[in-house]
């Protein structure tokens, strides 16, 4: 008589559980434009959510403890001409995020601590070269200000988001619509899945494709019949894949190993909603005196619901197993070190005591002079603007008039940024 064996793992009995009512976000009108991507992007600070909005593209961002119903007049980040697509929070400033429109631009956002009087319309930058909708955004891992997107025009163009410049443009890479990318751990690499059924893993830096066309999968696990798009979520620390689908009601988890099988089924978590986005905190933002492991912000039609992940554990220290040293907020290079060629893991932080988000960063945008700059690797089509007529002095007058001008917004900014500390103080204090 043979005994079944069970495998050991500590995440076997992960278990997922909605909060409280008054823990949600209620009266949110959630985005109905059709696209594959989450709608939501949350960090430790706050929540970000793609909402409807006439005459041009929206979001909303609430801080995280600002739950239960949502004032209707509540300031959004508009700006885009068209439908907003994609939001994502940089992982080296919890006070940046970007967003990508329908209308062929991205535009990256400074979100003040406190909550605004009126809509935020005006982004620090505006990156344009995408001559489709942009309908993916993803910021590097490890090099500070670095920003990815992919449009409907097969392109990859990444940007130093400090200079406002396209480092590099992937193209003739994909013969179809890109339909998602990903960074691997340290930035060196990048994914991308494809309408042409097609997997790249490309070095962007060297315009190579370095694998294409993997033979067989080393695990494949048979889901359902729905036809929703699965939105993937995984944890490098806990080695824990969670799939969420589109339209679906549940989240499904598996376990990744180095041996075989590789993929062990986990649990899945149910629910009698159908999810229409899904945001994913990371690791920093989570509650480690209650085990939680990973933190979910599903989006409803009017509503967003944190659901939490946690590991049962009976003892109140903190569980070193549970949470190894994970990504920080600080970036390991410079954008410019990283285009040389410069590698570096990601700097980690311990969550033994908690993780504090640091107070508002300013970021700052130092365009560089246009008549320096050259065309980015990759980019062969150009063509010069500049009238052959247009004298020197000319030049020097409209530079000097530019640096004046530059000068007296510098100026602005900074009594923008003490009035904006004021106030913060001033909202703190009456809390």
């Amino acid at each position: 008589m043979s005994r079944r064996v069970v495998r050991q793992s500590k995440f076997r009995h992960v278990f997922g559980q909605p909060v409280k009512a008054d823990q949600m976000y209620e009266d949110i009108r959630v985005s109905k434009v059709t696209c594959d991507s989450s709608f939501c992007a949350v960090n430790p600070k706050f929540v970000a959510i793609i909402v409807e909005s006439g005459g041009g593209g929206a979001f909303i961002v609430l801080p995280l403890a600002k739950t239960g119903r949502v004032d209707k007049n509540h300031p959004l980040v508009t700006g885009h001409t068209a439908p907003v697509l994609d939001i994502d929070w940089c992982p080296h400033n919890d006070n940046v995020i970007a967003s990508a429109s329908e209308d062929t631009t991205v535009m990256v956002w400074q979100i003040p601590d406190y909550v605004p009087v009126r809509n935020i319309t005006e982004p620090v930058v505006t990156l344009e070269g995408h001559s489709k909708r942009v309908g993916i955004i993803s910021w590097h891992p490890t090099a500070r200000n670095v920003l990815l997107s992919a449009g409907c025009d097969n392109l990859v163009i990444l940007w130093n988001v400090g200079t406002g410049e396209m480092l590099l443009v992937l193209e003739d890479m994909h013969t179809d619509l890109i339909y998602n990318v990903g960074w691997n751990r340290n930035g060196s690499l990048l994914v991308t899945t494809c309408k042409d059924k097609k997997v790249r893993v490309i070095d962007p830096r060297k315009q190579q494709v370095v694998a294409n066309n993997f033979e067989e999968p080393i695990a494949l696990q048979e889901m359902d019949t729905s036809n929703g798009v699965l939105l993937p979520f995984y944890d490098p620390d806990s080695s824990i894949v969670y799939l969420c689908g589109k339209g679906d009601s549940s989240i499904r988890y598996f376990e990744i190993t180095d041996e075989a099988p590789y993929v062990h089924y986990l649990n899945t978590y149910s629910s009698k909603e159908p999810q229409r986005g899904m945001g994913f905190m990371p690791k920093r933002g989570l509650d480690v005196s209650k085990c939680e492991i990973a933190r979910f912000f599903k989006l409803h039609e009017r509503k967003c619901e944190p659901i939490v992940m946690t590991v049962p554990r009976k003892s109140d220290l903190f569980q070193d197993d549970l949470y190894p040293d994970t990504p920080g907020p600080e970036p390991a290079l410079e954008a410019d070190e990283w285009l040389s060629g410069k590698d570096a893991e990601p700097i980690l932080i311990s969550l033994r005591d908690g993780y504090v988000p640091i107070k508002n960063r300013e970021l700052k945008v130092v365009k560089k002079n246009i008549l320096d700059s050259k065309p980015p690797p990759g980019r062969r089509h150009s063509h010069s603007t500049c009238d052959p007529n247009f004298s020197r002095p000319a030049l020097e007058e409209v530079l000097e008039e530019i640096r004046a001008l530059k000068e007296m917004v510098q100026a602005q900014e900074k009594r923008i940024s003490d009035l904006e500390d004021k106030l913060c103080q001033f909202t703190n204090g009456t809390d």
